[in-house]
């Protein structure tokens, strides 16, 4: 009988009144939070999606309309030219913004005014470039340290090329490479700035946000160009490399980047 008795309590404890196997109550708490912790990242995962797929429309509403300004520009451009050569003028365009700035030659015999200078270009290795501001202070320093750097006024396709192609963010003092229109956003969302287009048209117009924007990039590491330097001591316009070249610095891009 006392067997009997025992059975039966061991059968009431692991069996409801319907018959099914009793679930511990911290077992189906366990479930309760899985299921909602389930449901929370489909509703974030979905949240995200909606997120990108409207920023993906306004980063391409952005870029059709900085290639609209850069076409319009250009066409202003040469329609100002055509007009004053029918008049018999020349037409003089406005004094350039943007300048790419490029160390040539080491350390070696440098005065602490010119290492100086360098210094607060971000210019600390031979072949590494960066965008410059022209401004009076600027040019003023240009022309202090010139004998060590060569620069010139780079066009569209080069800013568009150094960024693409040798671009690197600088993060928390780390190098880190522009893999993802996120990282622009993080660090220069609060600018405006949230993809690579924004960047591109920022540093080529010389925005109200330029000093940001090129702090972030950190100094662009360039090769050697194709075929050599000429002659690092002489002047440009003497058949050597150091100086400003205007425009010409674009060819010198092509054969570094």
């Amino acid at each position: 009988m006392a067997k009997e008795a025992k059975k039966k309590e061991k059968e009431v404890k692991v069996k409801t009144v319907k018959g099914l196997p009793v679930v511990p109550e911290s077992i189906l708490k366990r479930r309760k939070r899985r299921d909602a912790t389930k449901l929370d990242q489909i509703k974030r995962a979905i949240k995200r999606r909606v997120s990108l797929q409207k920023k993906r429309k306004t980063i391409f509403k952005r870029a059709e309309q900085y290639v609209r300004e850069y076409r319009t520009l250009e066409a202003d451009e040469l329609r100002l030219a055509r007009e004053a050569r029918k008049k018999g003028n020349y037409y003089i365009p406005g004094e350039p913004k943007l300048a790419f700035v490029i160390r040539i030659r080491g350390v070696n015999q440098v005065s602490p005014k010119v290492r100086k200078t360098l210094k607060l270009f971000r210019l600390l290795q031979i072949n590494n470039g960066v965008f410059i501001k022209l401004n009076k202070a600027t040019i003023n320093m240009l022309r202090i340290c010139e004998p060590y750097i060569t620069w010139g006024i780079p066009n569209l396709k080069s800013v568009r090329e150094l960024i693409y192609k040798r671009g690197f963010a600088k993060i928390k003092g780390q190098r880190i490479p522009i893999t993802s229109n996120e990282l622009i956003e993080m660090k220069l969302g609060r600018n405006n700035i949230i993809c690579v287009e924004d960047l591109i048209h920022e540093i080529f117009t010389v925005g109200p946000n330029f000093k940001w924007a090129s702090n972030f990039l950190w100094p662009f590491k360039l090769n050697t160009p194709t075929g050599g330097w000429r002659k690092k001591t002489n002047h440009y316009v003497e058949g050597g490399d150091f100086g400003n070249r205007e425009d010409k610095i674009n060819a010198l891009l092509r054969r570094m980047v």
